[in-house]
């Protein structure tokens, strides 16, 4: 890798676990009572929508020029579409891995998703937004000879 990208990565990552503290120090300024521990399922929704925010926006800004093919606009909303359907898939499947582990399936049902969510958000979004939803190119990334 140049140089030039380690550096944008390097600041792309710190971006983000800035935004996971300042995700748990803001809302105590604008909500009475705001806690990590004692409000967690709205500190996992807050973080998961503001690193989610982030990386779309960091993706955004730091892709290279597509090519004319890719920029229009009905490739752009399939492509969404099919990333959204996949992010929902990577949720789906955390959480079945999260109760495979132990987590309570009935009484916290909430409290897993919403951790399933989070997952994803710094997992699969991450890997969504480099690879896209080209399964071939995240076969080619995540195999044992790839």
């Amino acid at each position: 890798m140049k140089e030039a990208e380690i550096r944008r990565l390097w600041a792309a990552n710190v971006l983000r676990v800035f935004s996971v503290i300042l995700t748990a120090v803001v809302p105590a300024f604008f909500w009475d009572g705001f806690t990590v521990v004692g409000t967690h399922l709205v500190w996992l929704c807050i973080c998961s929508v503001a690193v989610s925010a982030l990386s779309i926006i960091l993706h955004l800004v730091l892709t290279p020029n597509v090519t004319p093919k890719r920029s229009s606009f009905a490739h752009k909303i399939s492509r969404f579409l099919k990333c959204c359907v996949y992010f929902f898939m990577s949720c789906i499947l955390f959480h079945a891995i999260i109760v495979l582990y132990g987590a309570p399936l009935i009484e916290s049902v909430t409290e897993t998703f919403l951790f399933a969510v989070l997952l994803s958000t710094f997992t699969t979004l991450q890997c969504l937004c480099t690879l896209g939803p080209n399964i071939q190119a995240w076969i080619r990334v995540f195999s044992k000879n790839g």
